[in-house]
This record gives C-alpha cells, structure tokens and sequence, in this order.
C-alpha cells in the first residue's frame, strides 16, 4: 500500500553549473513566493505532447510568473499524414508567454525528446537549454545543421547540479535507457516535490556499466513526493526489462555464427547497441563499416565525450572492405525503422553506392518498429531477402530489447517514490490507462491518478490539493514539411488524403468576361482517378454536364466563386454515380 507522504526539503544552495565554453552559470535563486496572489499560488503541469502519442514529448511547468520546459520533441507521421515529415506540438500559448519562460530542461538525446528543439526554440525567444554532456553533443551538432548554434545557450549539467530556475529547483538522478546519458529529474517547486521519469528501465547490468541510481531514487522518496509523472510505453507488457547484458550475448552469438558478412542496423542514437557492435566486432576480430552520416556523426560526438569506448583500428573505409575477407567484416548502419532516404533502405534497392547486399550476408535489424513503420519495415526486410541476404530481426530472434520499463519495474518506482498524485506520461492513451491500473493496484487512490490529453492542466494548490484544471491551453498538431513550419494544415492533410486515395480531376473552362457564357469546350485533365485515353465516353459526358450548367444560367454579373463551386458539387456527384469514387475537383475558369 502506498502511504501519501509531505513533500521533503531539499538544499536552497544552488550549484554553479559549467558551460562549454568554459564560462559559468549561476543559476537563479528562487523567488518569493509571498508575492504571488492566492489564484496563482498554484503548480500547474501541461503536457504540450506525448501523452496520446509516443513521440512528441514536451512538459511545462507553472508558478506564477515562471514557467520551465522539459523536453522539446517532435513524433514521427502516421499514413494518414501524406508528405509530412515531422509533428511537433503548438506552442501558440508559450509563444505569447515566452518572457515568462526561465529554461529548457532536456532529458535525454533522442529525437523524441529533442527533435523540436530547432522548429520550436526561435519561436520562444532562445531560452537557455540545461542537460547532459552527450545530449548537449547531439543538440549542437543538430543545431548546426539549421545554422543555429551560434544563438542558442546550451549548458552543460553533470548528474550531481543543483539547477535553480525562478521557483523550481531540480536535481537528476540517473536511470538506464539505450541512451547513456539519460536522466530523470526531481522538482522542488513551492507546493512539493515532483518526480519526472520518461523514457527509463531499471538495468543491473548495463552496458555502460552504470545502473540506475536507486539510492537517490529512494532518498527522493523517503523526502516526500507530491506527483510521479513516469514512462507508460511498456506499461502493458507484463514482467522486467530485459538487461542489455542478455542482448550482448545474443549479439556475441550471430557474430559468431555468420559465415559472411554481417549488416547491422540500428537507430543512429542508439548508443548503447552501438557499443554492443563494436565489442562484439573486437571479440570476434571483425572491422567495421559504419555507414549512415547520422550514424558516423554521433558516434564522433560519443567518442569524444567518451560515451563509446572503440579499440583502435577497428573501423574501417568502405572501399577498404574488398580487402579482408567477409567473415571478417560487419557493416553499422542506419535504417532500423525502414526509413526509405536512410542507408539499410538504399541498400536493399540495390540503390547505395558502396554497399551491395551479395549472396551469404546476414542483415541484422535490431528494433521493433514504431508504430506506423511496419510496413515500411517489412519491404526493406523483403528487399534484403530478395538479394539473398538472411534476415534477423525482431521476430526470428531477440535482437533489440527495449529501453522502455515493463509491469514489475514501473511498480518498483512507484513504490521507491511513494507519490501522492500519479500522471502516467509518454504514450499512446491505452498505454496510460495501463499504467494507472498498476497505481490503483499499489493503493494510489483514482482520484490521485491524472490520465492527460495535449494540453490539459494538473493544478496543485499549497494545501497539496490537485485536480485537472477545466480549461485547456490551445492546441494541436504542427506539420513539419520540408521547410515549413505549420503552413501545412489539416485541410491540406485531407486534401492530399483525397488525392492519395481518389486522384485529381481538372475541369478548364474558359468564359466571356460579359456574358459568363463558355465559348469553347471544357477542358480536362486528370491524375489519379482515370486513364485520359480508356475514358472517352466519361469525359464525353463530363464535358456535356457542365454545358448544360452554363447554359442554365441567367445573365447578370458573373459571380465566379458560385460557377466554381456549382461545378465542383455537379461534377463530384455525378462521378461518384458513375465510379463510386470521390476525386479532387479543380474548376478553372479563364476569362476572355
């Protein structure tokens, strides 16, 4: 049974943090409370994103005149999102508080934490961005290739800071996830302490050689805990996350089965793994091939900073493959996800310019996918086979374990934090009702239990009394679309929908200027909904109906938006009598 417990106190003293370019930070003190008035004596928590979604994820955090953000993602699109690239979250109501903003708190370095850092920052005014060192690495390099890191103030923590930012005080603990530098964060705010926990699993053996630190986790407990915001991605499977250790073993195994050469993919940011290849590639006495620029840039970044440990001479050109034999050689790229532009796609079309798929290779993918990528997944697996390379991924064989928590291991936070209030965060809903039924299970009553929607409010008051809040800030998704930035709506989204599923049906039409009268036959064209040369008779009988449309018409002034819009309803419903099928239907007029 978890017990409610008051919210401890943490050291006032902040610690002075370092910034890269060697100068210092002194983080601000906190405010004064008492100047606030009683309606805004209030904590308020806002999910901008990631909780109906994975992907996505950025929190904000309210007191009176303070806001702090943590994490600035972006999600991935579904198939129903044609052309698009990215989605990132509205940040209409930040933008018109962005003078109120103090900081931007990341987590961790995957791109659905950080992804909408360039799209997002420049609209909030540059605030500065507190993280890791190896999440700090991947941010800059990120940031130079929008030419924007030069304006932003990116400072660097270590996993002991004391961060102070107008009324919020954090302190970090490290959790385990496929990326070594994550951390989650222990918020003291004026009400009580809360607990960010995303995208974690408790690790005893990970790769890096650093589990999760329980003691601080179990301190921050024993101190009090107001609300415990925690990852649901997993929170449906049953039992514990499988340790990394389990997976070098299997890794360890097909190097030491394949009789050729060896394609492994996996995510660029998956350093873990990474790491995984590379120690299994020295064992085994294979060079490697690292292929991807996202893949060779932030294994440079790693390196550096001394995340990724590589013995020397081991990687290798991929013009210098043809010199060693193929069992001694495994080639690192990108494309776990069946991304079509990245490298494992290119090379199962036969489409990369130095790496062809030969008869006797092994293609290692090691990811599930995300959903929404299966089928993108499956062609590239498909793709590989056909050029007869044997295939391993997800589902012939444990190659990918998640980074994700499981039942057991979201329990043992829970019941390590003791919260008060519980918000189950980062997933799709379904995921966040699974893991409020194993809060109710550990005696965390339902009325304590927050399941969110995009831009609802948690509001705690200083009596530590919390509710959903009525009103809801504004919001939705924005598409990312090559360089535009939310000029791309949810009506372009339908319209490329109808395109995609229907085709496009072009009916030119050229008028007198005085009369609105056609003076010659309507023109047409069509994508996607007909072969022009095998429908004679339908464009026959097209033309015929928007004639008898003019010649209906009265005289008068010549309303061009009503012939337009008559065309598209007559013209729509009569190919939907004839085809069943609802085209785009674009009326031009010309005037003569």
């Amino acid at each position: 049974m978890i017990r409610n417990r008051p919210a401890g106190r943490m050291p006032q003293k902040p610690t002075v943090i370092a910034v890269p370019n060697g100068q210092t930070v002194q983080p601000q003190v906190s405010i004064n409370t008492s100047k606030f008035t009683a309606s805004r004596q209030n904590l308020r928590v806002i999910p901008m994103g990631g909780v109906e979604e994975v992907g996505e994820n950025m929190t904000v955090f309210e007191y009176g005149d303070d806001l702090v953000i943590i994490d600035m993602g972006f999600a991935f699109p579904d198939e129903s999102m044609p052309g698009i690239d990215y989605i990132i979250p509205d940040t209409k109501w930040l933008e018109e508080n962005k003078r109120r903003i103090r900081g931007v708190v990341i987590t961790h370095g995957h791109l659905d934490h950080t992804g909408g850092i360039p799209y997002i920052l420049p609209k909030l005014g540059d605030p500065p961005i507190y993280t890791m060192p190896l999440t700090a690495g991947f941010i800059k390099k990120r940031l130079e290739e929008f030419n924007m890191v030069h304006r932003a103030k990116i400072n660097t923590l270590h996993i002991d800071d004391v961060l102070t930012l107008g009324a919020f005080q954090f302190r970090f603990f490290r959790v385990n996830h496929s990326f070594p530098d994550g951390v989650g964060l222990a918020i003291k705010t004026p009400v009580g302490t809360v607990v960010y926990a995303t995208d974690w699993k408790f690790d005893y053996t990970p790769v890096d050689g650093k589990p999760a630190e329980f003691d601080k986790i179990a301190r921050i407990g024993g101190d009090g805990v107001l609300l415990l915001m925690s990852d649901s991605t997993n929170a449906a499977v049953p039992g514990y996350a499988i340790s990394e250790r389990e997976l070098s073993d299997t890794i360890d195994r097909v190097f030491q089965e394949a009789a050729g050469r060896i394609i492994f993919a996996t995510f660029a940011t998956n350093i873990s793994r990474i790491q995984q290849v590379f120690n299994s590639a020295a064992k085994f006495n294979r060079k490697v091939v690292v292929v991807g620029r996202s893949m060779v840039q932030n294994i440079e970044i790693a390196l550096s900073l001394g995340y990724l440990k590589i013995q020397p001479k081991i990687v290798i050109k991929t013009e210098q493959m043809k010199k060693f034999p193929d069992k001694d050689v495994v080639v690192l790229v990108t494309g776990s996800q069946g991304e079509e532009a990245a490298a494992l796609a290119r090379i199962a079309r036969s489409e990369h310019k130095t790496v062809k798929i030969k008869k006797g290779d092994t293609a290692v993918v090691s990811s599930t996918p995300i959903p929404g990528n299966e089928a993108s997944v499956a062609s590239v697996l498909s793709n590989l086979t056909r050029e007869g390379a044997k295939v391993l991924y997800y589902k012939n064989l444990d190659i990918h374990t998640s980074g994700h928590a499981k039942q057991e291991d979201l329990k043992l936070m829970m019941s390590l934090i003791k919260p008060k209030y519980f918000m189950p965060i980062h997933g799709e809903h379904y995921m966040l009702v699974a893991h409020a039924e194993l809060a109710k299970q550990l005696g965390i009553p339902d009325e304590n239990i927050f399941i969110m929607d995009n831009g609802q409010a948690v509001e705690i008051n200083s009596a530590q009394q919390g509710k959903i809040a009525e009103a809801k800030i504004p919001g939705g998704y924005v598409f990312i679309d090559g360089l535009g930035i939310g000029d791309v709506g949810e009506v372009v989204i339908r319209d490329r929908q109808v395109m995609a599923k229907d085709g496009m049906f072009v009916i030119i039409l050229t008028v007198d200027r005085k009369t609105g009268k056609l003076i010659s036959q309507p023109e047409i064209l069509s994508r996607g909904f007909i072969y022009m040369k095998g429908s004679d008779e339908l464009i026959r009988e097209v033309k015929h109906e928007v004639r008898k449309l003019f010649e209906n018409k009265g005289h008068g002034e010549v309303n061009y938006a009503q012939i337009r819009q008559t065309v598209r309803d007559q013209v729509g419903e009569y190919l939907y009598k004839k085809t069943e099928r609802r085209p785009m239907i674009l009326p031009v007029v010309m005037e003569v």
